[in-house]
């Protein structure tokens, strides 16, 4: 209990980072990295096995490659509350000369940062070649992707899929943010998915599906029910159900905050809803 309390002061001190980080600048996306703030507080303080020291090579750890960079808010308040920065430098999200920038880069070197993303369907095909690359150097530490469900629309993503499983890649962990909304509407509306479980099933993966992606306590089973999967020669998925904006409610079930910041009122609304945990940068 003592663990969950602590993921859940975490996760509302994250809230309060990516609503202040992009009312600041007035720029950015709150609604998915809101989204998956639970999902990447518990990956990063409870699942995965992180080195002390952070280095690109990131031999006998874990790796994670965020594929749907846009949501850089939450990835950076994710790090920084962890440790590979200093939290105060997320007072520079997106500045000129900032390390923080809107989507993710890796030629300043920011710790925790392994590629530059944003441009969508890209991820999983580097973090497919990381677990080849943990394989050949007998590294038994997994691979960690998360993407999100409109960029399931973009072709690369399927090539990968496909490469994933003819091969036999079963330590890498792709994670798809299932918030069925992106920047013009609703997925299903702009491209419909379908059913995204019988896609990865019948291309040759092992799927884990969390009902709700929003909730500590399902969240880290689902990534141990994962965890538990690997290594038997299939690729995993896990289909994570989320609620975009989840945590303001003003911002929830809409694309509308998909990129867009709250003005001053809105950001006191929303900060009232997620009073200060741990203390705000």
């Amino acid at each position: 209990m003592q663990e969950l309390e602590t993921l859940k002061n975490i996760t509302i001190q994250t809230r309060r980072d990516i609503l202040r980080m992009v009312h600041k600048v007035n720029s950015g996306h709150p609604g998915g990295s809101l989204g998956c703030a639970e999902f990447l507080v518990t990956l990063f303080n409870s699942v995965m096995k992180r080195n002390k020291n952070f280095t690109m090579d990131g031999i006998n750890e874990d790796l994670f490659f965020l594929s749907n960079g846009h949501i850089s808010p939450v990835f950076y308040s994710v790090l920084a509350r962890c440790g590979y920065f200093e939290v105060n430098e997320l007072n520079t999200f997106r500045l000129i000369n900032s390390r923080l920038q809107g989507h993710p880069t890796t030629h300043e070197g920011l710790p925790g940062v392994r590629i530059a993303s944003g441009s969508l369907g890209q991820g999983l095909s580097v973090a497919i070649g990381a677990s080849l690359t943990k394989k050949l150097n007998n590294d038994t530490n997994l691979i960690y992707c998360l993407m999100g469900d409109g960029e399931l629309q973009e072709g690369q993503n399927w090539e990968a899929i496909m490469y994933a499983a003819a091969k036999n890649i079963d330590n890498i962990i792709a994670t798809i943010d299932l918030n069925g909304q992106q920047i013009d509407g609703s997925t299903n509306d702009v491209i419909s998915l379908g059913s995204i479980r019988d896609k990865f099933e019948s291309f040759g993966w092992e799927v884990v599906e969390i009902a709700n992606g929003n909730n500590l306590i399902e969240i880290k089973n689902g990534l141990k029910l994962a965890k538990d999967k690997t290594f038997k020669r299939k690729p995993i998925c896990i289909l994570l159900n989320t609620i975009m904006g989840n945590g303001v409610d003003f911002m929830m079930h809409t694309h509308e905050w998909h990129g867009k910041a709250p003005n001053d009122e809105q950001l006191e609304i929303a900060l009232e809803q997620n009073p200060e945990t741990l203390g705000d940068y």
